[in-house]
Formats: structure tokens, sequence, C-alpha cells
């Protein structure tokens, strides 16, 4: 008799979860609508009509404008809220002018709408100059990028659109009729202003720019999208909302989800926006629509690629896709992206690459944009360079691989041999030797990798000590990375005792790695008694550039299996090279990507102990129906190219999650599916591990595999931490 899945009646999940959707029908019937609308689950093309049903394409400018009419219908209803017509006339009142040497100083206030009582002030800052001159706007916090401006020739324009002085508050109020939100408003209030600017001899209209950092990048996003009169934009770190897509944007990537954000921040944005939280792939705009919006004008992105709510990876998304219509309306060198180094926070440095991109859009100079990206990868161009070819149609490949899928009886040798084969030609390579100290002081002698302190982390708590390791003993490959201990197990700055191990895999968590996310969970396995081993997955956070030409020097391998690799290298450090580590009490934990590899790697690698994963699979064979699929894996993200042979044959794929996760039999095994996953199909899931409790059952291990479904979406909260630290503690004990 077959054991039962465990469904897990997750009170703080479930309760979580029925609070974000009971919201979602407070408002009206469309949030019981949401589920009928197509399922997205890649960014939502610009250039195709009815998307994930007819899926039409634009093939000539009238139809483009058609697009662009319901993209911006759509994107009011669903995210900004409606706007207003401009209105008719507006008033001015001088507050102050005066000089500052050979500039002018002009302070006015606006007044227009209802009764005149809509208002915006505005200081401009006009150089001596050839007129009519061109225009850089921004919000009245960014000031000192006008002043740079000025010196580069431009009218200085700051409006009081911004957390510190904004003069929008009301719009809503006086504008009955319309629900535009405050970054909506803000943006609206920027065309009023450039109402203003068409009046002025001094301008050159048609050479209008505006800037904005963070939520003002969010807002002269919607300004540009709306207002055809700004011919260029710049969205400097607009993150969620801005540069960065909703889709891109969830828990898995470690950035400012769209609960999130809607959550800490509910009048940025339409109350409608919270109800995709969770189901994201149901919004028929995102911020790439909006984008597209602004083509063929000027649109440069920028992001720092480590800070802390940024995803440089989601920023080339964006770009991309945008790239696309750009290249439709023949304005190819319009668009430009900018993945500065550093953190949030912005600098002069910053202002002055926004100015060459104006100057060229401009034709006041021939800098052009640079455009470095750090994942420009494609399955195509992986094609060409690795020169494989793979028929899926055929029996076997050359080293004799059977492209057919594995039975429930497949041997588990057999099983390992395909999955080596799916990761790709792992090259010979060689394991350290040096041992680590049990010396906090001794293996932390050098600082952190600069770019982890660039990154930083939330502080480390009380009961937990972290030891550095690296350069000269590096694990693995010469890598970073950091164990996390129990304090009641350091002496004076010493490991007094060994101890069992969790390695943490964070998911796709691209600009901080496991950095900004991972000390809760750290935290939690601490108090269990456990050391934690975290390090960054090639491509995340202080690897980003390791990354950015893996496929060029291992062109037959793949990024997933060096990210096993290096999984694999941490269990081999911490059982060689540790004296303070229990070599029979390493286990592994993984999120949605950390996930994945912790599954492929307890499948190789029988030193492993036990497994807990939360959102890691569902299926290469049969998940490919308004999910991500195997799309995800060989194309979006670039980590198993050789799965892209198989698109179109996924019956022919050689393994899948149920063959891998046969390998892990018996050894403990936690895995935590939700049950409103958008990535991961809970039927298909289910389907995926039907027959592992048997396989534990005939194992005599029935107790060691758990299933469980909490009433959720992909996510990580603190609940689900705090069972795997307890799960992964009751473990250690047996």
């Amino acid at each position: 008799m077959k054991r039962k899945i465990q469904i897990l009646p997750f009170i703080f999940c479930l309760t979580e979860f029925i609070t974000l959707f009971a919201q979602s029908q407070t408002a009206n019937t469309d949030s019981l609508n949401i589920n009928n609308l197509p399922s997205i689950p890649f960014l939502p093309d610009p250039l195709i009509f009815n998307e994930g049903e007819k899926n039409i394409p634009v093939k000539n400018l009238a139809q483009w404008q058609q697009k662009k009419e319901w993209i911006k219908e759509n994107y009011q209803y669903w995210v900004s809220g409606s706007v207003p017509p401009p209105p008719k006339s507006f008033g001015v009142a001088l507050i102050s002018e005066h000089t500052e040497g050979k500039v002018i100083l002009r302070m006015v206030e606006l007044s227009f709408g209802p009764d005149s009582k809509a208002k915006m002030k505005v200081e401009l800052m006009i150089p001596p100059g050839d007129r009519p001159l061109p225009v850089f706007m921004t919000q009245w916090n960014h000031r000192g990028w006008a002043q740079i401006a000025v010196r580069r020739g431009y009218i200085g324009c700051v409006y009081a659109g911004a957390d510190q002085n904004d003069d929008t508050q009301n719009y809503d109020e006086l504008f009955s009729g319309y629900d535009f939100k405050t970054l909506m408003k803000r943006a609206w209030g920027a065309s009023r202003v450039i109402d203003y600017l068409y009046q002025l001899p001094e301008v050159d209209t048609a050479r209008i720019a505006l800037t904005g950092h963070s939520r003002n990048g969010k807002q002269s996003l919607m300004a540009a999208a709306f207002d055809t009169r700004i011919k260029a934009v710049v969205s400097s770190s607009g993150g969620t909302g801005g540069e960065n897509t909703f889709r891109w944007s969830d828990e898995r990537f470690g950035s400012e989800s769209l609960e999130e954000i809607t959550r800490n921040f509910p009048d940025w944005f339409s109350p409608r926006l919270r109800w995709f939280a969770g189901r994201e792939q149901k919004l028929p705009v995102d911020q790439n629509s909006l984008m597209s919006l602004i083509a063929p004008r000027g649109l440069m992105l920028v992001s720092a690629i480590t800070e802390d709510e940024g995803n440089p990876w989601s920023v080339e998304q964006s770009y991309q896709s945008v790239k696309k219509v750009y290249h439709f309306l023949a304005a190819d060198s319009n668009i430009a992206i900018l993945l500065r180094p550093g953190r949030h926070q912005h600098a002069a440095r910053d202002a002055e690459d926004f100015l060459d991109f104006f100057d060229y859009i401009f034709d006041r100079s021939d800098i052009i944009p640079e455009n470095k990206l750090y994942y420009n990868y494609s399955f195509e161009n992986w094609k060409h360079k690795s020169g494989e070819l793979i028929e899926p149609l055929k029996v076997s490949d050359e080293k004799g691989i059977k492209f057919i899928p594995s039975s429930s009886t497949a041997h588990p040798d057999s099983i390992r041999e395909k999955i080596r084969w799916l990761l790709g030609d792992e090259p010979p390579g060689i394991y350290p030797k040096i041992p680590f100290s049990s010396s906090l002081d001794e293996n932390s002698s050098y600082p952190d990798d600069y770019l982890e302190e660039v990154i930083g982390e939330p502080a480390i708590p009380d009961n937990t000590r972290k030891m550095v390791m690296g350069p000269y003993t590096g694990l693995g490959d010469n890598l970073w990375g950091n164990i996390y201990f129990p304090a009641q197990y350091i002496t004076h700055n010493s490991v007094h005792a060994k101890l069992p191990l969790v390695i943490y895999l964070h998911g796709y968590s691209y600009a901080t790695g496991y950095h900004r996310r991972g000390i809760p969970i750290i935290r939690h396995f601490t108090e269990q008694g456990f050391a934690v081993l975290a390090i960054d997955m090639i491509g995340f956070g202080t690897r980003i550039e390791e990354a950015l030409h893996f496929y060029d020097r291992y062109p037959r391998w793949s990024v997933m299996g060096k990210m096993v690799a290096d999984a694999r290298s941490l269990i081999n450090d911490a059982c060689t090279r540790m004296p303070f580590i229990d070599t029979t009490k390493i286990y592994l934990m993984g999120y949605s990507l950390g996930g994945t590899v912790a599954l492929i790697t307890s499948a190789l690698d029988s030193r492993i102990k036990g497994t807990a994963v939360v959102s890691a699979f569902s299926s290469f064979r049969n998940d490919n129906t308004g999910t991500e699929g195997i799309r995800h894996y060989y194309e979006l993200h670039g980590l198993i190219p050789r799965l892209g042979f198989f698109s179109g044959y996924e019956d022919r794929i050689p393994i899948d999650f149920d063959d891998i996760l046969s390998c892990i039999v018996p050894r403990p095994l936690l895995i935590i599916a939700p049950i409103y996953d958008r990535d991961h199909n809970i039927t298909i899931v289910r389907k995926t591990i039907s027959n592992l409790p048997e396989l534990y059952r005939q194992n005599k291990a029935a107790n060691k595999f758990i299933f469980k479904q909490p009433l959720t979406y992909n996510h990580f909260p603190d609940s689900l931490q705090q069972l795997i630290a307890e799960w992964l503690g009751s473990q250690k004990i047996k």
C-alpha cells in the first residue's frame, strides 16, 4: 500500500495566503477573473496581439499604434491607475528670479485643474548659450544632477514631484473619476511642467530629457511612456516597477517582489496590482510593455549590478525585450543599458553618464553607449559556440546515452550517467588540500571579498559567529565563502566541537547571491546546532562577472553543471579540510534554483546525509504549458543548454526529476511544494514524486521522506525556514 502524501496544514502560510487573496476580493469582481486571463510565464511580447491565446504578430505601424493604445489602457487599469486629460490652460506665478554668476535661477508655481487648485512648483536653472537650449528634467531631490546638467549646457529643471516636496498628493482628489496613484500622479505632474516648458522661448522642445532615481526612476518611465514630448529618458535604479519587471522580481530573485512593494508602499500603484502577487504570469502588461511605449525615443536603463533591491539579469531581460521594438521601428541606437558597479545610491559620475546618453540622442556628442551585458546568453549562440547537434529522435548519442526516458526500475548508476550527460562535459579538475584551522581569526585573516562588502549582509545574530574562507585557503575552485557557527561552540575564537553541517544554496538572487536573504535561514540552522556553509553560485552576487564568459570558456559544459560541481567541492572540503565538521552529518538545503542544485547534487553524491528543498522542481517532460518549462533551463537562464535540443520533443529527454529523486532514496528528503507555485504545477509535482513513498518503503525508510504542500505561492517565509531547520535538526540526532 502506498504511503499517503502528507499535506501540511500550515497555519502561517494559510493565513498569509488567505489574507492576500481576500484583499483581492474587496474592490470589485475583476479580481475574480484574474485566473481567466491568459498565462504569460515569460515577459509579455510588445509585438504580439492577444498573447497567450491567438498570438497575432504586429506587422506594421498601424498595428503597432493599436497595440500601444492597448498597452496604455491595460497599464493604467492594472498597474498605475487612470489619468485625466491634460488641462486646457494653466496659470504661472513667479516666486523668485535671480542670477548666480551667468545662470538665471527662476522659481515658479503652476496652477491648473478644477478652480486652479492643482499646483506644481518648478525651478529652472538657465545657463548662457545659444538659444534654444536642451532641458534636463528631474525631481526635486535630484537638484544636484541638474547642477551638473547646467555645466553641460542644459536648462536644469526640477519639479515638486518627489517625497521631499510633492505637490501632486491631492491630484486624485481634485480630478474625480481618475484613480491614478502616487507614481503616476507625479508622472502626470511632470507632463504639466512640460506644458510650461513649451511656452518658453529658451527651451528647445525637441530636446527635453527626463531622469530620476529609485522611485523617481519608476515615475520617469511612466511619464515618458505617456508623454511623447519627452524625447529621452533614463531610469536610474528604478528597481521593481522601474526597469525591473514584476515577473522577474518575485521572491525567487531576492529583490523587491510585487507582494513586498505593494504591501510596503500601497499608495504607489493601483490596488489591483496586488492581486497578481504569486500569480505574476497573469499580469497582462509588465514594465517592458510600458518601456516599449517610449520607442523610438531615447531610453536608457540603469542599475547597479549588486544593489540590494535590484536584479541585473532582469534589467537585461527588459532591455532585450524592448530592443526588439526599437529594431521594429528602425531605432536600434536609441536604446541603451548601463549596469554600473556599486550599490543603490548614485554619484556625480552617474549623472555625467546620463548626460552623455542625452547628448548622444540629441546629436550633441558621438560618445556611443557601451551597452555591456553580463547575461548575454542565447541557446542559438551557444549551439554555434559549442558545435553541438543532438537529434532527439535518434536512439543514442555518440557516448551511448539512451534517448529514452528512464523507468522507475532504472539502476541509479544509469540515471546518474544521464544526469552527468545532461549537465555537459565537466572538465577534469582537482580539489584543494590545505586544511582549515579551527580558529576564526586564522581563517578570517583576510577581509571579505570586496564585492561581498559592497553587497553587504544583514547583521549576524548574537548567537552566530562567522568564519571567512578565502582566498589562500579558498573553497573548491578558489571560491570565497563563509561558515556560520552557533556561538556556544566558539571559545577564544576557535571552534571546539565537531558540528553537523548544512550547505545552503540560494535562489535566483542575481544581484546579491545568498547575502541579502540568507541570514534569517542561517540563523534558524545555527539555533538547531548546525554549522552553515554558504557561497554565491556562479553568476550571482560576488560571482556575477565570473559567469560573463562561461560558455566561451566551457562551451560543452553547463552553468548548472558548474553549480553542482561547486556544491560537490564544498562537500569534499567539509569532509577533508574542516576538522570542526562531523562528516557523517552533511546536509543540503536549497530554495528555488538552490533547491534544484541541491537535488541534482544529492543524486550524484552519496556523502549527503539529507536534503531539504522548497519550490525546486516539477518536470522537464511534462510541465511546458503555461509555465516556464524546459525553456527556463535552456534559454531563459542558460542553465542546461542541452535541454534546448528537446524543445518539442520533451518526451525524449533522457531523465526527469522523478529519476533524480529516486537516486536520493533512502536518505532523508523533505520536499516543500506550495500549491499555488506559478513556476511548478502542483499536479505535475505530485505526479513526479508519486513513486517516492513506495521506493522509501521498499528501502525500509518510509519515515525519511516528507512531502509538504502549504497553501501559498512560491516564496520562502520565516515559517517555512523554521520548519526546514527543525526537520533537519531532527535528522541530525538520528
